[in-house]
């Protein structure tokens, strides 16, 4: 018998975490017809709320339950990776706990590869119920199509069923500065696309803001496109040739009119201007020195304090 291991990554999704395992268990005898055997992790990231209690409990009456608990909160990026090296499966799948990730799609998604697809992934093609803010994914990816060679579908979700080999592929890429959704589409293979109109969350609030949203997005720039170095250096060469321009203009200027001092207000904005942009381009080249800073310490992507 196969095994199709999800993944479940949660951090203060006490309220939902039973919703969650009903909706997700109504599956189960669509895949004991084809012979697959089910198991969950959910992986507990730091939670401060009973979500690890919730889970025991669930456990202490179903053994294809378990729980890998952090230590602290490292990050859905950490919980994901974790997941993956728990995960025994023939299959994995990523579920979110808040059933925006509808359970009610597996049926469909282990069709599709039983047809020969190595990936079924998911994306939303409406955020009807999330905030306008919400919006600036859209932007960040059209961003990431122009300046990475890695495919990142619009909208796309973390929900997908993966294959075995697949999921070794993706392990075997231990970076700490981890960005699942541009690792997906770097270790390739062929994936099929389903669509699905947005779902709010049953329970709860989202713990993502549009700041974390934000600093979520540079990772992925930084991590997966080095075209922001790329950019720095164009400025670089720019502002040296708009300044040899200006040298040459104040000499002749200076030569003919014989002016030194007018045009000092002028000059203060141009060099604020440079300075920003200096200081731009030194925080561009800074966000990739830190990254390798913190990849050359080899600290470890999560740390369990329990599991089950």
């Amino acid at each position: 018998m196969k095994v199709l291991s999800a993944i479940v990554p949660c951090y203060n999704e006490e309220e939902n975490i039973v919703d969650f395992y009903h909706e997700f268990m109504k599956n189960e005898a669509f895949f004991r017809e084809k012979d697959v055997a089910l198991e969950l992790f959910f992986i507990d990231d730091g939670s401060k709320d009973g979500t690890a209690a919730v889970v025991k409990k669930l456990a202490g009456g179903d053994e294809r339950v378990h729980l890998v608990s952090f230590s602290r909160n490292f990050g859905k990026e950490a919980a994901i990776y974790a997941g993956l090296e728990k995960a025994r499966g023939d299959y994995v799948v990523f579920l979110d706990a808040d059933l925006q990730d509808p359970p009610s799609l597996l049926p469909e998604m282990y069709g599709y590869v039983e047809q020969g697809y190595d990936t079924v992934a998911t994306r939303r093609v409406t955020r009807k119920g999330e905030p306008p803010l919400r919006s600036f994914a859209r932007i960040f990816y059209r961003l990431m199509k122009k300046i990475s060679r890695t495919e990142i579908m619009d909208g796309a979700r973390d929900y997908r069923l993966m294959t075995r080999q697949v999921v070794d592929a993706i392990l075997s890429m231990g970076e700490y500065n981890r960005f699942s959704k541009g690792i997906f589409g770097w270790v390739g293979f062929e994936t099929k696309w389903l669509e699905f109109e947005n779902i709010e969350r049953k329970k709860g609030e989202t713990k993502w803001s549009f700041w974390k949203l934000f600093l979520y997005s540079i990772d992925g720039i930084t991590a997966f496109s080095t075209a922001p170095l790329a950019f720095a250096a164009f400025m670089g060469v720019l502002f040296c040739l708009a300044a040899f321009a200006l040298i040459i203009f104040t000499i002749v200027r200076k030569a003919i009119f014989g002016d030194p001092t007018s045009g000092w207000p002028s000059l203060v904005c141009i060099i604020s201007l440079i300075s920003g942009v200096q200081l731009f381009c030194l925080g561009i080249v800074g966000q990739y020195l830190a990254k390798t800073y913190m990849e050359v310490k080899r600290r470890p992507i999560y740390l369990v304090k329990e599991e089950i």
